[in-house]
């Protein structure tokens, strides 16, 4: 880390996404997608809380014309609400396959990006609309790509 660079403060994001059918969406998201689950708690009245362990986080910000860019690209509509949870996966058409299998619903099928990721749209158990990709390019190859930038590199 640079002299130039504080530390960071975070150290983990953690969603956090009430579902109605628990059980339902603890089997979908750690048995279905293959989340390994990290810890389990149970308290009084029946709460209950199984976090997940789903890699490196990343808080993805982007303003209304990325969000419908994405939604054109990936579904050709503009469909996503506020909130859509992806997720990186190392083969984006089994995983949909499985995924399909355990319940989700398909609202676009595995799409070659403009990006150069293969992107599936789902509905997903606790009302989640989830997107998996799979990079196509290394992080190398697309940092040569036209518009393709850092935050860093662009201009903001």
């Amino acid at each position: 880390m640079s002299a130039e660079q504080p530390a960071p403060v975070v150290r983990q994001l953690r969603l956090v996404v009430e579902a109605a059918d628990y059980e339902a969406a603890v089997a979908f998201f750690r048995d279905a997608l293959g989340l390994p689950e990290e810890a389990a708690f149970s308290g009084e009245g029946d709460a209950r809380v199984t976090i997940l362990d789903a890699g490196r986080a990343t808080l993805e910000i982007a303003n209304p014309a990325q969000k419908r860019m994405i939604d054109e690209v990936e579904v050709g509509r503009q469909i996503a609400p506020r909130i859509r949870v992806a997720f990186e996966v190392d083969d984006a058409r089994k995983t949909t396959a499985r995924l399909l299998a355990a319940g989700a619903s398909e609202i676009a099928p595995p799409t070659r990006t403009p990006w150069q990721s293969l992107n599936a749209r789902l509905d997903a158990p606790a009302d989640l609309q989830i997107t998996v990709f799979q990079e196509l390019r290394t992080p190398e190859e697309r940092a040569g790509m036209d518009d393709f930038a850092t935050g860093r590199d662009a201009d903001v």
